[in-house]
């Protein structure tokens, strides 16, 4: 993948997360706060807790931190999986702000 590939399919993935925030709101009283700037993303959660997202150019990588813990996306030609195995990225951030939130939401690319 091309610096330019990689900067288009971030960027979405970021995009995805702030329009996730937005339906959450909309949707839910879960309350969320969503923050970018430049390539990263952070989102608060309304105990103070908060998911960081944000990419890393040099590695064609997203890394997503959580109270859970830090985790690796690499895209492999259609989705963002974790580099460890761990699953698709916004299967994981839907499990992640659900625990966080402590209410069921749902994240999804745009």
């Amino acid at each position: 993948m091309t610096d330019l590939e990689y900067m288009d399919r971030a960027e979405a993935l970021l995009r995805g997360v702030e329009t996730g925030c937005d339906r959450v709101n909309d949707e839910t009283d879960a309350d969320l706060d969503s923050q970018r700037v430049g390539g990263m993303v952070t989102v608060t959660f309304r105990d103070g807790s908060q998911i960081v997202v944000n990419m890393q150019k040099p590695l064609h990588e997203v890394w997503m931190a959580t109270r859970a813990g830090g985790f690796h996306y690499r895209f492999d030609g259609e989705r963002w999986m974790d580099t460890k195995g761990q699953g698709e990225f916004f299967e994981h951030l839907t499990r992640q702000a659900s625990a966080q939130a402590g209410l069921p939401l749902v994240f999804a690319p745009v």
